[in-house]
């Protein structure tokens, strides 16, 4: 899968490049050469920044480990995620990992969510039969962080006040339902795939609590006001980032682990992963900045606001679209799309408020592929690209409606 995915970004740029150039823009070719060597250059860059967070969270997962906290949280959710993951044993230590994970990924903890991520990638590699096949478990993982599920986006909260906006907390409920719904077609899209039986009682039950604790959170939230949310935002996911930390060394120390050994066990574990990363980066994110420069996108965007106006639907829907558009590509080109569709509709326009909404709604879904798949050397994605391409679809389509919905 990811063979003929790659060599399709190459030929999807390599034809847009060719009708650029027969109506006249032979610079197209240069600017997709300087493309690649400008991936290859970002790519070496998150590397390096990758080594740092990785050494550092590993260091103290290790910590939590040697401390029997991550087999506690695996113990505990041992009964959902044997329905979930079934080739995975009760209290395997990857269980608490991908715990750790979706919790740091849910109150916007990048910093964190990826090394812990990348460590529960590689504890369920080491339970699958065919290194270089993707196995349901990583799959089931991939497609979840793909689907981005942010309880707390405080850095689209930011931008929004950056530019001005009145209420720069005014997406919040319009993401969190486009997340929502991202995240559960993801769910449903891989249960198809694996025949996961979603209906049974303990995956029932641990949903509809799920559900109840969201809609609490957001009863709460919306009853307050946009400084008082941002406040809680800075102040919770720091909070929790270093409540973690302390929490991970009182019980190792009340357990008696060596901590210093322990964080230097582990923080050598990140280093080889950040190393052995290199060359998935540069694969992936030379092809995504080829497609790009190419105009794949642009001519992509053109077809769709031609069929919108035909079908005779309001299209103001299409001026937010370049930031789905490029959203599984590069988070930072997305990041930048929506910061343009601010500056040139205004913060609080329509395609402004869409825009957030979707850059908050998805994931850097090829990004995510590669890292977390390349770093345990994976090949063979097999249903995982399409799962977690169904879920961005779902994220941008949801985000579509709430936003007709709420600003309509």
């Amino acid at each position: 899968m990811l063979n003929r995915l790659w060599l399709a970004f190459f030929v999807a740029g390599a034809s847009a490049a060719l009708v650029r150039w027969a109506g006249g823009e032979p610079q197209v070719f240069a600017a997709m050469i300087a493309a690649l060597f400008d991936m290859a250059r970002l790519s070496v860059e998150i590397m390096v920044l990758l080594f740092g967070t990785l050494t550092l969270w590993l260091g103290f997962l290790r910590i939590a480990e040697q401390a029997g906290l991550v087999a506690s949280l695996a113990r505990l959710l041992g009964p959902l995620f044997a329905r979930l993951m079934p080739e995975v044993p009760r209290g395997h230590p990857a269980i608490g990992l991908i715990t750790l994970n979706f919790a740091a990924n849910g109150l916007g903890l990048d910093n964190a969510a990826t090394p812990i991520g990348l460590r529960a990638m590689r504890e369920l590699q080491s339970l699958n039969s065919t290194p270089e096949r993707a196995s349901n478990a990583q799959i089931l993982f991939l497609v979840l962080n793909a689907s981005s599920l942010t309880l707390l986006p405080v850095t689209i909260f930011m931008f929004r006040a950056q530019q001005g906006a009145s209420d720069p907390t005014l997406v919040f409920l319009p993401i969190l339902l486009a997340t929502c719904a991202s995240t559960l077609a993801g769910l449903l899209a891989v249960a198809f795939c694996q025949r996961l039986r979603l209906h049974d009682p303990v995956v029932l039950a641990w949903l509809g609590a799920t559900a109840l604790l969201l809609g609490g959170f957001c009863a709460i939230l919306a009853s307050l006001s946009a400084s008082a949310i941002n406040a809680l935002s800075s102040l919770l996911g720091n909070l929790t980032l270093f409540g973690i930390i302390m929490a991970f060394l009182l019980v190792g120390a009340w357990k008696k682990v060596a901590l210093y050994d322990s964080f230097i066990e582990g923080a050598r574990q990140g280093f080889d992963i950040a190393r052995d990363l290199l060359p998935y980066l540069v694969a992936m994110l030379c092809a995504v900045g080829v497609l790009r420069a190419s105009g794949a996108l642009d001519f992509a965007l053109d077809g769709i606001r031609w069929l919108a106006h035909t079908a005779g639907w309001d299209a103001r829907f299409v001026d937010a679209l370049p930031t789905a558009l490029v959203k599984p590509f590069s988070g930072s080109a997305a990041r930048a799309m929506m910061l343009d569709t601010m500056s040139h509709f205004g913060v609080d326009s329509f395609p402004a408020l869409l825009a957030a909404t979707m850059q908050g709604s998805t994931e850097t879904t090829f990004y995510v592929l590669a890292v977390y798949f390349g770093a345990v050397g994976i090949r063979r994605a097999r249903h995982a690209v399409g799962c977690a391409l169904l879920a961005d679809l779902a994220g941008v389509l949801a985000s579509i409606a709430v936003c007709y919905w709420f600003f309509g």
